[in-house]
């Protein structure tokens, strides 16, 4: 057995069963002790597991103040080596299926209920308000996890009071890993949201502070577990450098991309190559493609307009209307789910989630795109951006139909 061979079967057996000792590997492997302790070491250097004494245990949530991993090089160096092999590297935990890679924003959420939006210069009494967790990464790391994926959830924060929130909030949630890393300059990224009573819409100012922050070793530091995964799902609440670097460290793994271009951002145009699905709302539907989408029709002439920019499958995502997608050249309209909409702030989150969830199991553009619009009508019914149901209440509201 090569040396990579038996370091990635020592990870597989982590990943099931969280501890193991020395002897047994060496026992496993018919090889030395001070074998298997090297091979420790360095998976332990590589931040993937953690020594202790007689063996390891693995390592699935960690905060870190600085880059603890060895990255062999720039990221450059790492891009050209996986291209240079011409393949997909061997992948390990390839056995469970439904494995999903996001690199993502973390905010904290300061939302205001109000009976209606204030008007310029007008202060207006709330009706209520709460602190928690969000950022589109976050939220579509829970929404995922929710559907019924393994999530590995990579983000930044800073160091202030909310980088241990931040790692109290995933440490309790059900997504499966997560790295955080430290901004040793910018705060954690919080955003100001207003939610209206009238119709559960609401209005959002965003500081993406440590989102912004990314570095190109945090970005090769990825490699180990987007190499195991089926999707790697993005959005733009980060600097657009890492994203792309994201994007194409992807695409030499052989790993599909899915892009929410939110909140839009022009650079979304420059990396569609790189990009399997783009899922713009509306709005950024509307940005990107010149064409003010309005209807299903102008919808359709939106979707040709990014198709033609370069993007291989488009989703766009219409609220209350339902989704559009254009495959190859064929449109399918998928109906929204009724719903009665309380806050409608992690809608898109909800479905891009659910969408790289059920895609990562293997089903088809148009079966994702039916399960992430009955996913979103059940968030929209909920309070919080990051209060997603569960995959049992969606199969129940797809019988509905």
């Amino acid at each position: 057995m090569f040396l990579e061979e038996r370091r990635n079967n020592i990870l597989d057996y982590l990943d099931k069963y969280e501890r193991v000792s020395v002897a047994y590997l060496a026992t496993s492997f018919a090889v030395t002790k001070e074998t298997i302790r090297s091979d420790l070491n360095v998976l332990a250097q590589l931040g993937l597991v953690q020594r202790c004494h007689g063996g390891a245990i693995v390592i699935r949530r960690s905060l870190q103040a600085k880059l603890i991993t060895e990255t062999d090089g720039t990221f450059e160096v790492l891009l050209r080596r996986l291209e240079n092999q011409k393949r997909k590297v061997p992948e390990r935990g390839k056995s469970m299926q439904g494995k999903v890679c996001i690199l993502g924003s973390f905010n904290v959420d300061i939302v205001a209920r109000v009976a209606r939006f204030p008007k310029g210069g007008e202060s207006l009494l709330a009706l209520g308000s709460t602190l928690g967790p969000g950022g589109k990464g976050a939220n579509q790391a829970m929404a995922a996890s929710r559907a019924g994926a393994q999530v590995h959830f990579v983000s930044k924060v800073g160091k202030d009071q909310f980088s241990q929130f931040a790692f109290d909030h995933l440490s309790s949630s059900e997504i499966h890993s997560f790295t955080l890393y430290q901004s040793e300059t910018e705060p954690t990224g919080n955003a100001i949201i207003y939610v209206s009573q009238q119709d559960g819409e609401n209005m959002i100012a965003i500081y993406s502070g440590a989102n912004k922050t990314i570095t190109d070793e945090e970005v090769t530091a990825i490699a180990p577990e987007l190499a195991g995964a089926d999707v790697l799902l993005l959005q733009l609440e980060n600097n657009f450098n890492a994203t792309l670097n994201a994007m194409k460290l992807a695409n030499a793994l052989g790993i599909r991309v899915i892009l929410n271009p939110a909140p839009y951002s022009a650079d979304a145009l420059q990396c569609l190559e790189y990009v399997d699905v783009i899922t713009p709302n509306e709005t950024e539907a509307s940005l990107l493609s010149g064409v003010e989408v309005t209807d299903l029709n102008s919808a359709r002439e939106a979707a040709q307009r990014i198709a033609g920019l370069g993007a291989r499958r488009v989703i766009i995502t219409m609220g209350a209307r339902g989704a559009m997608i254009l495959e190859g050249a064929q449109f399918q309209h998928i109906p929204a789910f009724p719903a009665l909409s309380v806050d409608t702030t992690g809608a898109g989150d909800a479905f891009n989630g659910a969408f790289a969830a059920a895609i990562a199991t293997g089903q088809t553009i148009a079966q994702a795109a039916t399960y992430a619009a009955a996913f979103a009508s059940l968030a929209v019914e909920r309070e919080g951006a990051s209060n997603m149901p569960q995959h049992q209440q969606v199969v129940a509201r797809l019988s509905q139909r």
